[in-house]
């Protein structure tokens, strides 16, 4: 057997026994890595970044003084929260969507967080 169908048949055999969540965070950093993104498990306070992933949960917090939308991104590798101020509802956001997201990584509670970053939404593959 030729090493190409070796290695076909090994990549099957690990996508067919191997568990989905981690499969899709391999793809996920994968897509991110081809696209030159950052890795969120890489970026650190005060960069300028790029980031690709997948929108894990959306929240609408309606406070006294404000609104905002709360998302955390998963890009494979680790989780950053997103945060868009005076915004109540933005078409589009929402859980299990992809995105491309560029900002400034700060700091919330000891959390990676990046206010009303600038977002570009992709396909849901």
């Amino acid at each position: 057997m030729s090493s190409a169908a070796s290695g076909y048949f090994r990549r099957l055999g690990r996508r067919l026994t191997a568990d989905i969540d981690h499969l899709d965070a391999e793809e996920l950093a994968e897509s991110a890595e081809a696209s030159g993104a950052c890795r969120a498990s890489e970026c650190r306070r005060g960069e300028e970044v790029s980031m690709l992933g997948r929108l894990r949960s959306v929240e609408a917090c309606s406070k006294a003084v404000g609104a905002a939308i709360e998302a955390e991104l998963f890009d494979g590798t680790d989780a950053i929260t997103l945060v868009w101020i005076g915004r109540k509802r933005i078409p589009g956001i929402e859980p299990g969507r992809k995105i491309l997201v560029r900002g400034r990584v700060g700091e919330r509670d000891g959390r990676k967080v990046i206010f009303n970053p600038y977002y570009e939404l992709r396909g849901n593959s």
